[in-house]
């Protein structure tokens, strides 16, 4: 039987919105980001691109510099390898229109974020490597993150406060009161149900990157 690996989780808070963020390449000589959240686009694009085929184009969003980042580390060899990554996005949230009915809303002028709804932290970008599959250790992430969100609400609310104050929210934000948001693609549904979520079948289900996804 394998040792089991020895694991750490890092933290990269948010890049900020003069952060230049780039997809990382063979050459990171001249990689502007930030070594962990570069850790965690190593995992994004191994999974998410190679892997799954969702295009490079949209894989690092606006969302990304506003958000904090958790990366779990390989400590069993000499090296750190990154091994799983989690996204925790601080409100306010796109509306859920702009998923299901895009050219619609785009052809309306609809608004950014949604401001009218109790405001809600999202859990995206999940992703392990697959020799690292089968340990638990999405489940290990989302706790992670979870964890960390109970006892910063004043950093969250700071963080939705900035979006605010660029004249993007109508009235002063509502502070965020526990509620998390995941669109999950359904093949992980399980594991968040596992975790105590309950899938939000108002949401209904839609195409993301050619992959299934629900509300939850």
């Amino acid at each position: 039987m394998a040792p089991k690996p020895t694991l750490s989780t890092s933290l990269q808070p948010p890049p900020g919105p003069s952060a230049k963020l780039v997809l990382p390449s063979q050459d990171t000589s001249s990689n502007p980001n930030p070594t962990i959240f570069n850790d965690a686009m190593i995992i994004r694009k191994s999974v998410f691109i190679d892997e799954q085929h969702c295009t490079a184009d949209s894989e690092i969003d606006s969302d990304d510099a506003r958000s904090w980042h958790w990366v779990l580390y390989d400590n069993s060899t000499t090296t750190s390898t990154p091994v799983g990554v989690i996204r925790l996005v601080p409100p306010p949230q796109a509306p859920h229109a702009h998923l299901t009915q895009p050219l619609a809303t785009s052809a309306q002028g609809a608004p950014e974020y949604d401001w009218m709804h109790e405001p809600c932290i999202k859990l995206t970008r999940v992703a392990i490597v697959p020799s690292f599959r089968g340990l638990g250790l999405g489940r290990r992430l989302v706790e992670t993150a979870l964890g960390w969100a109970a006892v910063h609400a004043s950093e969250i609310d700071e963080a939705a406060a900035q979006i605010g104050a660029r004249g993007e929210s109508p009235v002063t934000p509502i502070p965020w009161r526990g509620l998390v948001l995941v669109h999950a693609q359904v093949d992980v549904e399980g594991m968040y149900a596992g975790l105590g979520f309950e899938t939000d079948q108002s949401l209904g289900r839609w195409d993301e990157e050619g992959i299934e996804h629900v509300g939850i």
